[in-house]
């Protein structure tokens, strides 16, 4: 076998490893981190006594996971129920190699530049799409599959709710895709490199964002789209009959998702990596230039998540028929009305 294959197999081996884990950690924390802000948001403290400001709590709730009794109901479907939570963590997992973290940035000292992508496709785009729509499945089988009328209520509610809010999700990208002119999600991260890196398309295409961000919300059944998890109607929703691994898959699988929203929309509306002015200062292609990207994108990120955990200490949850006639009479006109201005301006100035 060619040497230069097998370096480039390792190099994507210890990409994904990396990648990986850092999203693992962010996620741990991000739980941690939604506790104490609503901790803070409603007036209390929040978890502060394992380690340091309570900074080991996520290690402690995983321990408590692996340490908790795995109780399967007995008139369950065993493989349906057993694999439902697999497909709902690896269909949220699978989206992370094709985000562009950062530019391609040399390593220090050396002559070797790395991508910091794990893999290009120029379909990228859609791919994101199509994995993410795959964890409706997930959550629908382990409804069914539990054997449980409350958890096949909660798989119920978000197949419905998941379908409903993708198509206005899939339609307020059009107009990204209309500026970009490619699927390619590198390549659209490349094309707000404009205006000393802060040509965003949030200002060609605002409209489209409101739209994506609701729908992404609902899409990840946070408040105030919640409702598979109604606690207050279904118990806990589809997950009432999880427990210890499986149950943690679960909640695994949702804050992950929130992680990929949140890296989508900073993707395609926030410019990616691009920092403004950060290109004029280090250079294209330099360690620091690359630094600095790769860490604007993560408080990017970061960004969002604490919008979502800000969301969830303030709004109300929807009942379910306002649910669906949102997204239906709502915001699919609104994601039309985006495409049909974005399509005025590109027309108008064809420049832009």
């Amino acid at each position: 076998m060619d040497p230069q294959l097998l370096i480039d197999i390792g190099l994507k081996l210890v990409a994904i490893t990396v990648a990986f884990t850092v999203v693992l950690l962010i996620v741990a924390y991000t739980v941690l981190a939604e506790r104490r802000v609503l901790g803070f948001i409603q007036g209390r403290l929040g978890p502060n006594r394992v380690g340091p400001g309570g900074m080991l709590q996520p290690f402690a709730d995983l321990l408590k996971f692996i340490l908790k009794e795995d109780i399967v109901p007995d008139k369950s479907t065993r493989f349906v129920y057993f694999l439902a939570p697999v497909i709902a963590t690896m269909a949220a997992l699978m989206t992370m190699i094709v985000y562009p973290f950062g530019p391609e940035t040399r390593i220090p000292f050396t002559d070797i530049s790395l991508p910091l992508t794990i893999a290009r496709l120029d379909v990228g785009l859609l791919y994101v799409l199509g994995i993410t729509s795959i964890g409706v499945y997930g959550i629908a089988l382990a409804g069914w599959s539990s054997n449980n009328k409350y958890s096949l209520m909660g798989g119920l509610r978000a197949s419905a709710q998941m379908i409903s809010y993708e198509l206005a999700l899939g339609l307020s990208l059009v107009g990204v895709i209309l500026l970009a002119g490619t699927l390619d999600l590198a390549q659209i991260v490349e094309m707000q490199s404009g205006w000393h890196g802060a040509r965003w398309f949030i200002f060609f295409h605002p409209l489209g964002f409101i739209v994506y961000l609701i729908a992404a919300i609902a899409e990840t059944n946070r408040v105030p789209f919640d409702l598979p998890e109604a606690e207050t109607e279904l118990v806990a929703g589809f997950h009432t009959e999880y427990s210890a691994m499986k149950f943690a898959l679960f909640f695994l699988a949702e804050y992950i998702n929130m992680f990929t929203v949140s890296m989508l929309a900073t993707t395609l509306f926030l410019g990616g990596w691009n920092v403004p002015f950060a290109e004029d200062l280090f250079g294209r292609g330099t360690f620091l230039f690359g630094l600095v990207s790769a860490i604007g994108f993560i408080l990017k990120v970061i960004f969002f998540l604490f919008l979502y955990i800000w969301l969830r200490g303030t709004l109300p949850r929807f009942r379910f028929d306002q649910l669906m006639n949102f997204g239906w009479r709502v915001l699919l006109p609104f994601a039309l009305l985006s495409i049909f201005l974005t399509a005025t301006l590109i027309f108008l100035f064809p420049g832009l």
